[in-house]
């Protein structure tokens, strides 16, 4: 019998196919944690457990390899990414939870779960490649045992994947600095469906309904940087914008298509910058040379060769800026960048559209813009004002 997770009716239709929600690798190491904790505290060995995520969904995981020792529980669970095409699916998740003599819960990686080896990620290096939020998650799911079983004494939780450097082989980790296994990731629990067609088409789909309702001027942004961008930073109007996900050249030709008279992109400079090199598919597995155009254009705006050098090994976009910085050169270089975005973008559409860009950075903030943004952020308020 198929065990039953509480996602059977999570899915979405697309291009009349149901598409299955599935579940993170933060949330296999959090359950995992939360069934070891429970059993090792209670002494009772549990088959499933229930396990509630960010996202608000309720599942029940089924828990294996369950070992026992006198003061430590192993188990797993299994990675299902539904219908995603994910390298980690079907991995199985292990969490070992050890008393110790400390009164502190500590966490760590363990064989499979890669280590971070470079600056500018979101652990520092050396720690596990366990980010934020599964970090969080799967120590508040052990707390709470612990307050349920009244323990006050001290935990270690190793989380270990045993075919995950294997599977870390296929991913960028290597590429980022991240050494020995895959990353535990996750910000909402869930994994939800996502097919390189069905994605356009709803980008398509969006557009065509705001063309219809009298929209002839489109703010985009490819993903949530972008959106929390604008809602903090930017007078514009944020139910106004849509999203492009890594598709900004399928987005200007269906644009153009549709008689649309303007895009304005804002975008974090981690995703835009490789548009300045004119690669409009701006995923990861596409294309990753963010480092390569940044420090051409900053070569370009007068940078030294040593300085060039050191952006090539730098992890991520924010790193290479600071080096730009201290050499007095950021603004410069920005302008160059915008430039080439500019080019591209009216490159893609044969000047058939006006077409704009706002870049940022997380630890710069707002960075530059195209020549055409300032005209595109009027425009698009002026017609937002009309549509009231």
């Amino acid at each position: 019998m198929t065990h039953k997770t509480g996602l059977e009716d999570y899915y979405i239709i697309r291009n009349n196919k149901k598409m299955r929600f599935g579940y993170t690798t933060g949330t296999c190491a959090a359950a995992a944690s939360k069934a070891a904790a429970q059993m090792l505290l209670s002494g009772e060995e549990i088959r499933e457990i229930p396990f509630l995520t960010p996202k608000g969904i309720l599942l029940n995981l089924e828990i294996l390899h369950i070992e026992k020792g006198e003061d430590f529980v192993s188990c797993a669970v299994r990675k299902d990414a539904g219908d995603d095409p994910d390298m980690t699916d079907g991995l199985e998740i292990f969490s070992r939870v050890k008393k110790i003599r400390d009164s502190k819960i500590v966490l760590d990686g363990g064989p499979g779960v890669g280590r971070v080896t470079k600056k500018g990620l979101e652990q520092p290096v050396g720690n596990a490649a366990i980010n934020k939020v599964p970090r969080s998650m799967i120590l508040k799911a052990v707390e709470d045992v612990c307050s349920e079983y009244d323990y006050e004494g001290g935990l270690e939780i190793i989380i270990s994947v045993p075919k995950g450097e294997e599977a870390a082989r296929k991913t960028f980790n290597p590429r980022l600095g991240i050494q020995g296994g895959i990353s535990i990731l996750g910000t909402s629990g869930i994994v939800e469906p996502m097919s390189e067609s069905a994605l356009i088409k709803t980008i398509e789909v969006e557009m065509r309904q705001r063309i219809e309702n009298g929209s002839r001027f489109l703010l985009v942004t490819p993903g949530n940087y972008g959106s929390a961008y604008l809602k903090e930073h930017m007078d514009l109007p944020l139910e106004e914008a849509m999203k492009c996900s890594n598709y900004v050249g399928e987005t200007i030709d269906m644009a153009v298509s549709m008689g649309v008279e303007g895009i304005l992109f804002v975008s974090h400079i981690g995703k835009f910058i490789k548009v300045a090199a004119g690669i409009m598919n701006t995923h990861s597995r596409c294309a990753d040379a963010r480092a390569e155009v940044l420090a051409a254009n900053a070569m370009r705006a007068g940078i030294s060769a040593k300085t060039a050098l050191d952006i090539l090994n730098t992890v991520t976009t924010d790193e290479a800026l600071v080096l730009i910085e201290r050499e007095g050169k950021l603004q410069d270089t920005i302008k160059e960048v915008t430039d080439r975005i500019s080019y591209y973008l009216h490159h893609r559409a044969y000047d058939r559209m006006k077409l704009g860009a706002v870049i940022f950075s997380n630890e710069f903030g707002y960075l530059g813009e195209t020549k055409k943004a300032g005209e595109l952020m009027t425009l698009i308020r002026e017609q937002n004002t009309k549509e009231e």
